[in-house]
């Protein structure tokens, strides 16, 4: 079950989080074991390996925009009273580490990341790298790369078994499953890369989230922001966009879910590209939408890619 929260000051988030119990976790034996996601990528996997023996809370839900998020006193108490919290890591939750060490949750914390190999942040050194801070200077997308989404999901279900090991047959059933569906996703994109055309194989995006599908796939994405939204791009960088695009005959440019689209709708204009579908890179759409799974996610991005740059 995935719910959403609205965004108000993570200041107001921290002052009501010390009134909150230490702890305000559910000891029902029977009850399901309550996990936060920290945005609704990661919910989705959780659910897949947890499924009915979890209830899984998206802080940031679907089209939310996990770079800027600002949690609310709900987050606060949702936290307090998880029994698991599931973070991305690589820097793109800078607003996670302060919403759980302030709502005293004794909940265990996974970072799904930890077995990936990052990518660097490509904007850093270059005007517009990513605002996450600490220290982070990598690109934290990594759920591009099917690849990677095995490794979340094999620490999703770690994790799971950790907090639960009454469920581990359950869960490690549910992620073998989970996994060949994975695979066999990974080997559909593969086989639709193939068909574009190599000279074709370009794409203008809002923002640089989808490195590490370029790295597995073979596509080059050029993106006007650097990896995180609340990175504005410059003058020079646009600029540099329209005579590339101009200059390479770039046939499409694409919007993205979280992403403003008046830049892009703007180099489209400019430089005749047309606007070749809205791809989504940092959250799921709503269920009833095209991407309301991260396998309906990917799917709906190769599809929208495959049909701007093959015709």
């Amino acid at each position: 079950m995935l719910t959403r929260r609205s965004a108000l000051s993570i200041s107001t988030a921290l002052l009501f989080a010390t009134i909150l119990p230490a702890n305000a976790q559910s000891t029902g034996a029977t009850a399901p074991l309550q996990v936060i996601a920290s945005f609704s990528i990661l919910a989705d996997f959780v659910a897949e390996v947890g499924g009915p023996r979890v209830t899984v809370t998206a802080l940031v839900g679907p089209d939310g925009d996990g770079h800027v998020y600002q949690p609310t006193p709900a987050d606060a108490r949702a936290v307090a009273a998880a029994r698991l919290v599931v973070v991305n890591g690589l820097g793109f939750e800078g607003w996670m580490d302060r919403l759980v060490k302030a709502s005293g949750s004794r909940a265990a914390v996974v970072t799904a990341t930890r077995s990936v190999k990052p990518l660097r942040d490509p904007g850093a050194g270059q005007g517009h790298g990513h605002a996450h801070g600490h220290g982070h200077n990598v690109d934290p997308h990594a759920w591009q790369d099917v690849g990677n989404a095995r490794l979340y999901v094999a620490a999703i279900r770690d994790a799971l078994i950790d907090v639960d090991p009454a469920g581990r047959s359950d869960y490690e059933a549910r992620a073998t499953a989970y996994l060949a569906r994975l695979e066999a996703l990974d080997g559909e994109i593969r086989t639709a890369i193939a068909k574009i055309p190599s000279n074709r194989r370009r794409v203008i995006t809002s923002h640089d989230a989808f490195g590490y599908f370029s790295k597995a796939y073979g596509l080059v994405f050029v993106a006007p922001q650097g990896v995180s939204t609340e990175s504005e791009a410059s003058a020079k960088d646009v600029a540099r966009i329209i005579r590339q695009i101009r200059a390479e005959k770039l046939p499409a440019v694409f919007l993205e879910n979280v992403s403003d689209p008046r830049l892009m709708e703007r180099i489209a204009k400019e430089t005749g590209a047309r606007i070749g579908g809205r791809l989504y890179s940092d959250a799921l759409s709503r269920p009833d939408g095209t991407a309301g799974t991260y396998i309906e996610m990917m799917r709906n991005n190769i599809r929208e890619l495959s049909s701007a740059l093959s015709s």
